[in-house]
């Protein structure tokens, strides 16, 4: 297991300067000159406008800019905004939030999930199956900024339930509305998923011996068919993880949430550079580091599977 766990690390290194390589190509590609939209319509000091290319090694060709860029994270050093401000501390301040967020919504979609496809999958053909398929369809038509407004408009303004934008330091009461609008169209997907699943393992023979040997369904559904079910959900869950940080972008947009999907946003529009590549890389390691625990939660779930590498 341990040289299991070493060989996925080196894998992992590769792909993340892969990545990084990659956004920071993009990032270097972006037409418009980034320093000058700072002063707007203002015309800029040449001499402070020069001082600003040197601090940030604008004037570098495109390779050296990067290799500054990666020697800086090995030591710890991401850069600077250009606004001045350290990207460790954005991340920092906004990284908390959408971390609540992404959490909240990834227990609200695997719990509602996991229960409600796990009863579809053992009602198949019945009311609440046929229910549950139609609900799950529509939550993935819909586009998540149209759930957005209608959970806004439904339990915020009408019924008054929550607050429409997240307050200051956003409490985690007010991060529930986001969270479940967030959650919504991945929780379509665990249930479709979890109801696949489990009509397949429900038909295979070690469930028809259980049966035979006279278990009860108490202990055959949670020991036998929901654990042997919950590999391919638990896969696209820890994918969804990082999914989740990335597409908090619109709704956080929507609720005013001050999280990564904001402020990432706003660095696009204004082309900063070192804080896109910055919040994009730690992204990038949070969803490294969740798909090798899930590969190492695969021998807890199937005793069968055992790490040889």
């Amino acid at each position: 297991m341990a040289r299991y766990i070493v060989w996925r690390i080196l894998q992992a290194i590769p792909v993340l300067i892969g990545t990084t390589f990659l956004i920071y190509f993009m990032v270097f590609a972006m037409p418009g000159d980034p320093l000058l939209a700072l002063f707007g319509d203002r015309a800029p000091n040449p001499a402070l406008l020069e001082q600003l290319r040197e601090q940030y090694h604008l004037n570098e060709p495109f390779i050296v800019q990067y290799w500054y860029y990666l020697t800086g994270i090995l030591t710890g050093d991401f850069g600077t905004s250009f606004s001045g401000e350290p990207t460790s501390e954005i991340l920092a301040r906004t990284f908390p939030v959408t971390i609540r967020l992404a959490i909240l919504a990834l227990l609200f979609q695997t719990v509602a999930g996991l229960l409600v496809g796990l009863i579809s999958g053992i009602r198949k053909g019945k009311l609440f199956d046929s229910s549950a398929l139609v609900v799950s369809l529509i939550l993935i038509s819909l586009p998540i900024f149209v759930i957005a407004f209608v959970f806004q408009y439904v339990f915020a303004i009408q019924l008054g339930w929550a607050r429409a934008t997240v307050g200051q330091g956003a409490p985690i009461q007010d991060l529930i509305l986001p969270a479940l609008v967030l959650a919504t169209a991945s929780f379509a997907q665990i249930v479709r998923l979890t109801r696949s699943s489990v009509i397949e393992t429900g038909g295979l023979d070690f469930v028809r011996t259980a049966y035979a040997k006279g278990l009860s369904r108490r202990r055959i559904i949670p020991v036998h068919i929901l654990r042997n079910s919950l590999i391919p959900v638990t896969t696209f869950i820890a994918t969804d993880f990082g999914v989740l940080l990335v597409g908090a972008t619109v709704t956080e947009g929507i609720f005013n949430v001050p999280g990564v999907g904001r402020t990432l946003y706003q660095a696009i529009i204004r082309g900063e550079g070192p804080t896109v590549v910055t919040f994009v890389t730690v992204m990038v390691l949070i969803y490294l580091v969740v798909n090798i625990l899930v590969d190492l939660l695969y021998a807890v779930l199937d005793p069968r599977i055992r790490y040889v590498k």
